[in-house]
């Protein structure tokens, strides 16, 4: 008896789920990510490289290494100042095929020192600087300090021939002065720029950094 009702208990449960199974209600299809007519989006990973996508993108071919050996390049420069040297770049960016930049340092004079040599002590200096201006000489000054300690400085000046003026007077004095020139390491930038023609483009007219600007010919980068 057991054994009958179990048997009828699974057959109907067989049945049930049979039916449910074959009249159950089906899930709503998913609508579609785009609008008739729209193609679909496609990932940049998900692109066949022999696509139309990729034919574009590649429709100007890089340049060859016969390309490259047959251009020409040039060196504009030195600009003093970085804001000089961005102004130029944005310039001569249209007018180039590659274009950078590089520094470089010049040393630039910044004047020529007339002074007496540095005296052993401070009272010989004070005697020595009493001297001068024994003899009429006002525009001196005795260092008290640091590297040049007790020398006795007769001016700085901007052009060589005043300085050379100067050290000619003092001597005429009886004293032995000496002419130091003063110098000063500057960074300098220039633009190296691939013609985008065969004839190197007219800059100047278009770069306004100063008459000093020069143009090189360079091996190409």
């Amino acid at each position: 008896m057991f054994v009958r009702a179990l048997f009828l208990l699974l057959l109907a449960l067989t049945i049930g789920g049979a039916c449910w199974l074959a009249f159950a209600q089906r899930p709503p299809a998913e609508p579609s990510a785009t609008d008739a007519g729209v193609p679909k989006l496609v990932l940049l990973s998900e692109r066949d490289g022999d696509g139309p996508l990729a034919s574009a993108e590649l429709a100007s071919p890089p340049e060859t290494k016969a390309d490259l050996a047959s251009d020409q390049c040039r060196s504009i420069g030195p600009f003093p100042t970085q804001a000089d040297l961005r102004a130029a770049m944005n310039a001569l960016t249209p007018l180039s095929k590659r274009i950078q930049f590089r520094e470089t340092h010049a040393t630039q004079t910044r004047g020529y020192w007339v002074y007496l040599p540095a005296m052993p002590s401070r009272e010989q200096a004070l005697a020595t600087a009493r001297a001068l201006s024994a003899k009429g000489v006002r525009d001196y000054y005795v260092v008290t300090a640091g590297d040049q300690q007790n020398t006795i400085s007769l001016g700085l000046f901007r052009e060589p021939a005043n300085a050379e003026k100067r050290r000619n007077e003092i001597s005429a004095l009886g004293f032995k002065p000496q002419t130091n020139t003063r110098t000063e390491d500057l960074p300098q930038y220039w633009i190296d720029l691939a013609l985008l023609g065969d004839e190197a483009p007219d800059w100047r007219s278009r770069v306004h950094a100063g008459r000093d600007l020069r143009e090189e010919t360079i091996d190409c980068f």
